[in-house]
């Protein structure tokens, strides 16, 4: 499995990014992840493909969307109303088995493939 992650940049506090991640090979679920200067890479969202099955960290719960384009096998984090502290490189991670039920996969150690890094500035 291969990951391509795009769509970043740097945007105004209050502005609006959509991240893309295109998959080569069939996944089970994916994950993104951001990794700030200094600190270890932390959990954003993760989709449940089997069902949709969305969940976020709650910093960016009603800010962030993860979604995903079946055609495509390419999933998006659209993220709205940005913040400074939402500046970091961001990846896309994806693993190939996926457990149907109530539990999301929220650690790096749960994922296998993963992307380039993509960097979101938030500056004004």
């Amino acid at each position: 499995v291969q990951l391509q992650a795009s769509g970043g940049g740097l945007v105004q506090p209050g502005g609006s990014l959509r991240l893309s991640c295109a998959a080569s090979g069939r996944v089970g679920g994916m994950g993104w992840f951001r990794q700030a200067p200094g600190k270890d890479r932390e959990f954003v969202a993760a989709m449940r493909f089997a069902d949709a099955g969305r969940y976020y960290t709650d910093s960016v719960k009603g800010r962030f969307t993860i979604s995903r384009d079946n055609a495509k096998n390419t999933v998006y984090l659209q993220m709205n109303s940005l913040k400074p502290e939402d500046t970091a490189v961001y990846y896309c991670a994806a693993r190939t088995t996926y457990y149907v039920g109530s539990y999301y996969y929220i650690r790096p150690y749960d994922y296998a493939y993963w992307g380039q890094g993509t960097q979101v500035t938030v500056s004004s």
